[in-house]
């Protein structure tokens, strides 16, 4: 038997290929406004070719969504399947998840801000920008000695504080300390040499010791610790060849490498001008003779 112009019309999976049709032209519609409204608009050439490569992801996906909305006849089956699309969605986007969790972290933990010097997974240098999915740093070191930049920007994913651990520099304690090791002739007037490194350590450190000690104390009403002493401080051992002072000092995290070359200029002057009561030590050898050989001719 014939079927009816308006039973055709009337049958339910006719009207549902209808509305799917006329709703994916509607979001690809609305998509194509926002790209040549919006997105043209984007300066970096780079960006905007992002966000139209994203908007055609997105237009596919509510297309996908909206089909299964539409012949899910039931609720049961529309939440298997978003749980479904849901599970591949989030495999295959796990280090994007964790990196956005990371952000979160970030923001919320307090592991570290903008402007701070950090070490994430061996790379050390200032936090320029923290985006959503990655942190930028500008590189220290490396191939550059001390704490200076080397010119080099990393990207590092948000997701690796999971992983491994975060290095602040800069912190709740925004100083550091430091050392240097200075080896002395047997002989030498020891005494003198432990004055000259504290004048020479109080001279250049100047009042960061006691502003450095203030922040301690702030930290400590924060968190479990013993006090610390923040005045430098000189030690010393004794070995095969000489007697290494060791001068202990605390610094500001940016200023080591001058504050060290400060240090050593000062007390090179001071050891000369003590007229060879204080002299400085270099490795040395002791040549052993060879065991006396007799040879006998006939």
């Amino acid at each position: 038997m014939a079927i009816k112009f308006e039973e055709f019309f009337q049958n339910l999976a006719f009207t549902k290929l209808w509305i799917f049709l006329l709703g994916v032209i509607t979001i690809w519609l609305l998509v194509r406004l926002l790209k040549n409204k919006v997105f043209v608009k984007i300066q970096d050439n780079e960006s905007r070719y992002r966000a139209q490569k994203l908007s055609g992801g997105l237009a596919a996906v509510l297309s996908i969504l909206f089909a299964i909305i539409l012949w899910s006849d039931k609720l049961g089956g529309f939440t298997m399947a978003l749980g479904v699309a849901g599970a591949g969605i989030a495999f295959s986007l796990q280090e994007v998840i964790a990196s956005f969790a990371g952000w979160l972290a970030i923001m919320f933990g307090g592991f570290y801000k903008s402007g701070d010097r950090v070490q994430l997974g061996g790379i050390r240098g200032d936090v320029m920008d923290i985006g959503m999915l990655r942190t930028t740093i500008m590189e220290t070191g490396q191939w550059v000695d001390g704490d200076l930049y080397n010119g080099r920007i990393v990207l590092i994913a948000n997701s690796f504080i999971f992983k491994e651990p975060v290095f602040n520099y800069s912190g709740d304690f925004p100083f550091l300390w430091d050392e240097i090791k200075i080896p002395i002739q047997y002989g030498s007037n020891y005494d003198l040499v432990n004055t000259i490194l504290l004048k020479v350590g109080k001279n250049v450190i100047g009042d960061l010791s006691m502003l450095s000690h203030t922040n301690w104390k702030n930290l400590q009403k924060k968190y479990l610790l013993e006090d610390a002493q923040t005045e430098p401080m000189v030690s010393l051992i004794c070995n095969d060849n000489w007697v290494e002072f060791t001068l202990r000092f605390v610094v500001d995290y940016k200023k080591r490498r001058i504050t060290k070359s400060q240090l050593f200029m000062q007390i090179l002057k001071e050891v000369e001008a003590t007229k060879g009561e204080v002299k400085f030590a270099s490795a040395t050898f002791q040549m052993v003779d060879s065991a006396e050989i007799k040879v006998k001719m006939s």
